[in-house]
Parts: structure tokens; sequence; C-alpha cells
């Protein structure tokens, strides 16, 4: 019985934050909407966050890292315009709800986590919602993930100083990267379009995201994930 009303209690805050949070504020994409109603954001955040799941902020994670808030997550997949035959890349998977909701969206989806604790928790997640489409990956955001390129989507969720020129490499003829951009203290989050092999950038909004840091998967937290 308190399982029951706990899942109604959740499901009644989702129905909120799809209606309030995002087509209130613009999200247009009914498959997105969709995604963002059916995903249970309150599993991949730490129990003494779950009451907070599905309000418009971001929630720590573990390991310095924090799930981004709904409505900026909308925004990215919304500009990604992804469609059901559709192979993603993701860059920063956290505890794997971004990369959920791409498996709501999509056909296959690869997704790298830095953090072997974070990625680790995100597998076990993701397996136990029946996520089978999303493939988590432990190592350098940076560099992609060369031996299933290119990709239809990158989607980057972590703030990069610069394009990631390997990124870019790896998204196909036509395809959109959405990607933050920018140092600690000011960010832009970019579209990129792939056009005749050239960069087609238009800058959206103002953004923060934790820093995308290049280097081997690291250890750090391991007991800290979720």
């Amino acid at each position: 019985m308190f399982s029951n009303l706990q899942s109604d209690a959740f499901l009644r805050k989702r129905e909120h934050m799809v209606q309030s949070q995002l087509r209130a504020r613009g999200i247009r994409d009914e498959r997105v909407l969709n995604a963002m109603m059916r995903v249970p954001r309150h599993e991949f955040v730490g129990y003494e966050s779950q009451a907070e799941a599905y309000e418009d902020h971001p929630l720590p994670i573990g390991c310095n890292q924090t799930i981004s808030q709904p409505y900026i997550v909308a925004l990215m997949l919304e500009y990604l315009q992804i469609s059901p035959a559709d192979t993603v890349l993701e860059i920063g998977t956290g505890t794997g709800y971004q990369a959920a909701l791409l498996g709501e969206l999509a056909s296959q989806v690869y997704t790298i986590e830095r953090y072997i604790a974070l990625a680790n928790s995100a597998s076990d997640i993701l397996r136990r919602l029946g996520y089978d489409n999303v493939t988590v990956l432990s190592g350098d955001g940076n560099l992609g993930f060369l031996q299933r390129a290119p990709f239809d989507q990158i989607i980057v969720a972590a703030a990069a100083q610069n394009l990631p020129p390997a990124l870019f490499a790896q998204l196909r003829e036509g395809g959109r990267m959405i990607v933050p951009v920018g140092n600690e203290f000011s960010q832009e989050l970019q579209l990129v379009r792939k056009k005749s092999g050239q960069e087609i950038v238009t800058t959206l909004e103002s953004c923060r995201f934790v820093p995308l840091v290049s280097g081997a998967p690291s250890g750090e937290g391991e007991n800290s994930g979720r």
C-alpha cells in the first residue's frame, strides 16, 4: 500500500513537472514531453533527494556532479530533433536520467561517463528499468566513441572550453550536436550542425554546467554515487 501511494505521489509530481515546468515554458515536442512523463527521475537520484526529484533545479549525484534541471534537459532534447531510428552519443552519463530519455526517443544510445562509480550506477539503474538500447561506457568524453561513429546526434552534458574536435568529427553529415561552451563563470548552450563538413553554430541561451574534464576514467568517489 505504501509503495502504491509513493508511486502515485511521484506520478503526480511528474505530471506537474511536464505541465508547469516544460509545456508552460515553451517545450512543444510531444515526443520529448511524453518521454519526460515516462521516465521516473526519482529513480536516478539518491534517496535523500527524491522528494525534490521533479523540482526545476539540478541535484547532486556524487563525485561532485549533478543531474541537470528538467527544463534544460527538455530544451536540449527538443533542439536535437531525435527520430526513432537515430543513433545518439551522450557525453556525461551521470546516473543515467538523460540517457533514459534518449533511450525513449532514439533507436540506440551510447553514453560515456568519466567517473566509474557513476557509470556503474547508471548501468545498473538503466538495466533495472529496461533500457536495453542504452550502452554505458567509462572513458574520456572528449574523445567520443569512434567505434560506433558517425552519430545522428551528440549531446554533451558538461561544459567544454571549446567545441571538442573529435566529437564534431564523429557527427554525421547533416547531424546535430548540442553542447555547453565556456568556463565556470560564463557558458552558453550551442547547437552545432554539420553542413558540407563545416560547423554551423547557433547560440541558444546562457547555462551552467559542470566542466567537461579530459583524462582517463576516474574511480574518485566510488562510494558516493547514487
